[in-house]
């Protein structure tokens, strides 16, 4: 039961903060900007006042969908974002840019984050059917839980090394918003605060994950056999 304990708080935990986000990404997307700039419009200038002439900015369909994509060299906004010109779109747009110079200037955490990409994508793969088969023979093969363990860990490491990655993007992307004049001291705070719900719903799957992987060590070392 305890497994299910721990992915229940997290749940609940990530369902708050993923809610709390929503809620004030639209509270935000009611401020609008003076300049009238759109979150295309912002995250093309970002890029251009960057350096940055690689990068396409492009509209993807969903909520909440935005990311910046390395292999591609594209700045992926929602359709709210893309067309916004409010506090809400300004904030991701620029967020999103952030990532783009980090990968410019080769950021490490984002560097070894892309390392870790195949890794982290063969681990979630396979590691439920490890972890699940390591349990049900931890008496008789203890070393396949051991496998799944490692396996885990790769992907609560991903996590981790994401939280600089996305604070970095954050704290970027508020600098330029300042510098640039596209918020005023309203609006950066706003965005400051916006920016700190989004990087809560990655402190919260890290340490979930964190909370996971303990638990099956526990396993492993016999704190939780029958």
């Amino acid at each position: 039961m305890g497994i299910y304990l721990i992915f229940g708080i997290f749940m609940l935990a990530s369902w708050l903060v993923s809610s709390r986000l929503k809620s004030k990404f639209k509270e935000y997307s009611n401020e609008f900007l003076p300049s009238g700039l759109t979150g295309k419009d912002i995250a093309e200038k970002m890029l251009k006042q960057n350096g940055i002439d690689d990068v396409v900015v492009i509209s993807t369909d969903g909520e909440l969908t935005d990311h910046y994509n390395p292999l591609k060299k594209t700045v992926n906004l929602s359709e709210a974002v893309y067309y916004g010109a409010n506090v809400s779109a300004a904030t991701v747009a620029a967020h999103e840019c952030g990532h783009a110079i980090q990968h410019s200037k080769s950021y490490a955490f984002l560097t070894l984050r892309s390392q870790l990409v195949p890794v982290v994508e063969f681990s979630s793969r396979w590691m439920q059917w490890v972890l699940l088969a390591g349990i049900l023979m931890i008496n008789t093969f203890p070393t396949l839980l051991l496998i799944g363990i490692i396996l885990f860990a790769t992907t609560t490491l991903f996590s981790f090394i994401t939280l600089p990655v996305e604070f970095d993007a954050s704290r970027r992307a508020l600098v330029w918003l300042d510098n640039s004049g596209v918020v005023n001291s309203i609006g950066h705070s706003k965005a400051q605060d916006a920016l700190k719900w989004a990087a809560l719903t990655y402190v919260v799957a890290a340490l979930g994950s964190l909370a996971s992987l303990l638990y099956y060590i526990m396993i492993y070392l016999g704190g939780d056999r029958r």
